[in-house]
């Protein structure tokens, strides 16, 4: 079944996060009828509430895209609130949402679910193939209890699908540049921005820099969610979504110093964590249903670049930054 963007009603979750506001910034996206309510119209904390609005609601689909998101430092500092608020959360909605008698759900997941030690492209059969990364270990436990929860539900009875898509990394517009909260290329657009505003003549990297790891611009997700949407039958119920490349973080760092036009240097910090050694998705699945993501590393690092400036960076007389065009 395909729907039409004229009759289907969309319930998302999470619609003022980075990928809730990139899925509705998407020009397909906004065809058609969604409600995407606040924390205050909708706390996915208490079942009873969520249940009462979904039986009221009676959307077409839900789309999960709700969870407290983090990077390494966050993850470290409250793994027990990233696991209960993300587990809470996500089995309130799928379990509400079966109880209501909604039939199609679509889930977000994280590629952080996969084994740690896994140095091939990671396939959706390896969930619980492996130890997961210390570092993010409640958010991923978190996103395996849900994922589970909605193959449970499709296989129960054909008239439920429930549907994981599991992103990797995800960095853009709408991203979280706090250096408490950020994930890695927000937390470094920051990084190397300040060192440039203050004439700082090296940046410091956690960890060794050779960690390996796969971003994606936020807005090519939005845009898979979309054709998702659009052929939902064909679906399968476990989807990887990512660009099918990889880069070190050390490459991470060097590419951003030069959108930015940072002219320093880097060292390292082997003291602090640099996370799992590896985490590359098989995009096979996605491929298969002729998708592809549209957005370069450089051009999806200048987007938030530029995001930043308008609506992060500090205005100063240190701060005359110019993008790089």
């Amino acid at each position: 079944m395909s729907f039409s963007n004229s009759s289907m009603t969309v319930l998302l979750t999470g619609g003022s996060g980075m990928v809730g506001k990139n899925l509705q910034e998407h020009p397909q996206f906004q065809a058609f009828r969604t409600d995407a309510p606040t924390h205050s119209e909708l706390d996915l904390l208490d079942y009873q509430s969520v249940l009462n609005y979904l039986t009221e609601k009676q959307p077409d689909i839900v789309i999960h895209a709700a969870g407290r998101v983090g990077g390494i430092h966050a993850n470290m500092t409250a793994p027990l609130d990233y696991f209960t608020d993300n587990l809470l959360m996500t089995q309130n909605i799928i379990l509400a949402a079966k109880a209501a008698g909604i039939t199609r759900f679509l889930n977000l997941a994280s590629s952080c679910m996969y084994p740690r030690n896994i140095t091939s492209a990671l396939t959706e059969d390896m969930i619980l193939k492996g130890e997961l990364e210390p570092t993010n270990e409640g958010f991923a436990l978190a996103k395996i209890v849900g994922t589970r929860m909605c193959q449970y539900i499709s296989a129960s009875s054909p008239r439920f699908q429930y549907k994981t898509l599991i992103s990797c990394n995800l960095y853009g517009r709408w991203d979280k540049f706090d250096p408490e909260q950020a994930h890695m290329i927000p937390a470094v657009i920051r990084k190397i921005h300040q060192a440039i505003c203050e004439e700082q003549p090296k940046v410091e990297i956690w960890g060794d820099g050779t960690p390996r790891r796969e971003c994606m611009y936020t807005a090519d997700l939005a845009d898979f969610m979309v054709q998702a949407l659009h052929h939902f039958d064909a679906l399968p119920l476990l989807t990887n979504v990512g660009v099918g490349q990889d880069h070190t973080i050390d490459d991470y760092y060097h590419t951003i110093a030069i959108v930015l036009g940072f002219k320093g240097h880097f060292t390292h910090n082997v003291t602090r964590p640099g996370g799992m050694q590896q985490k590359l998705l098989s995009n096979e699945r996605a491929k298969a249903l002729g998708w592809q993501p549209k957005t370069s590393l450089e051009e999806g690092i200048r987007k938030t670049y530029q995001f930043y400036l308008e609506t992060h960076a500090e205005h100063s007389q240190n701060n005359r930054l110019v993008l790089k065009r």
